[in-house]
């Protein structure tokens, strides 16, 4: 059976009141890792980060955005992974590149938090602040869902390096609200005992079984129903057209400055790294308010 990468699984299981999550991603996670030279550790995070936001994302009743923004005084100062509810991802990390960075998760932050911001498209936006203080970002993410919705969570993130592809994924598993009233964050021995059964899964049994075959290893005695998949892309919504709306920001004399110095105005997407020039005539048009058409990438 094929394994299908880039993809986002919903499971449900039949009779404990439990809902789950697979995802894995292969080609959207090397999109990012392509757009900068960033280390293991960075690499890592950044693909945990990505693989956290996906199942987030598929938790959501709107339609909208999600971002997922660590802070920090640390070796890392700046990650970032924006999602949205059709599952189109992006992101970039900032971390101190005169440092040696350390090897474990806890230690690249100091005084770090995870900053989980829900903005859909019609609604109040919502965010939660969840510190950076486990060993891992799992059990970070356990936290937030514990002290934001009263849900129990069990959450596994994952990123691995063969040869010269990298993959991220994970799982997730959560307590289906009986109601809006009702807290489900008390103990649940049906939760706890499927929660360990996550707990076994292998890199090499994530990344190269089938959803099928991963659901028939760990839940072989469960009824477990599974959902249609969900493809999972690298996507920026940069342009041509945004960057010129920015330049209006900016006295026309400033710019035509720079093009008389260096020969256009540059600007570069920091998710993407897409370059967008401006020359003297586009400076011009631009605080013209005529703006120019081109809105595609280059």
């Amino acid at each position: 059976m094929t394994v299908q990468q880039d993809q986002l699984d919903r499971f449900l299981f039949e009779g404990r009141n439990v809902r789950g999550e697979l995802v894995r991603l292969q080609e959207s996670y090397q999109h990012i890792l392509d757009s900068y030279h960033y280390p293991p550790i960075i690499q890592d995070l950044l693909g945990e980060l990505m693989a956290a936001a996906s199942l987030l994302t598929a938790t959501l009743k709107f339609e909208g955005e999600v971002s997922m923004q660590i802070q920090s005084e640390g070796s890392v100062k700046y990650a970032v992974i924006n999602g949205t509810h059709d599952q189109k991802l992006r992101g970039v990390a900032r971390w101190d590149e005169k440092v040696k960075l350390p090897t474990e998760f806890a230690a690249l932050f100091r005084k770090g938090y995870l900053a989980i911001t829900l903005a859909p498209d019609e609604g109040e936006r919502y965010q939660g602040i969840v510190a950076l203080d486990k060993p891992t970002l799992a059990e970070c993410l356990e936290d937030y869902f514990l002290q934001s919705e009263q849900l129990l969570t069990k959450v596994s993130l994952r990123t691995s390096r063969e040869k010269e592809t990298a993959f991220a994924g994970g799982m997730l598993l959560q307590v289906i609200p009986e109601s809006s009233e009702t807290s489900q964050a008390h103990d649940n021995p049906d939760f706890d005992h499927l929660g360990h059964l996550m707990s076994t899964l292998k890199n090499e049994e994530l990344f190269h079984l089938s959803t099928e075959q991963i659901l028939h290893r760990l839940y072989h005695e469960e009824k477990v129903r599974l959902y249609e998949p969900q493809p999972v892309v690298f996507s920026c919504d940069c342009s041509r057209q945004r960057s010129a709306v920015s330049l209006q920001n900016v006295a026309k004399s400033e710019l035509l400055s720079i093009v008389a110095e260096e020969g256009a105005v540059v600007m570069n997407c920091q998710f993407c790294h897409t370059e967008y020039r401006f020359d003297a005539i586009d400076i011009e048009n631009i605080h013209s308010q005529n703006m120019p058409a081109d809105d595609s990438k280059h």
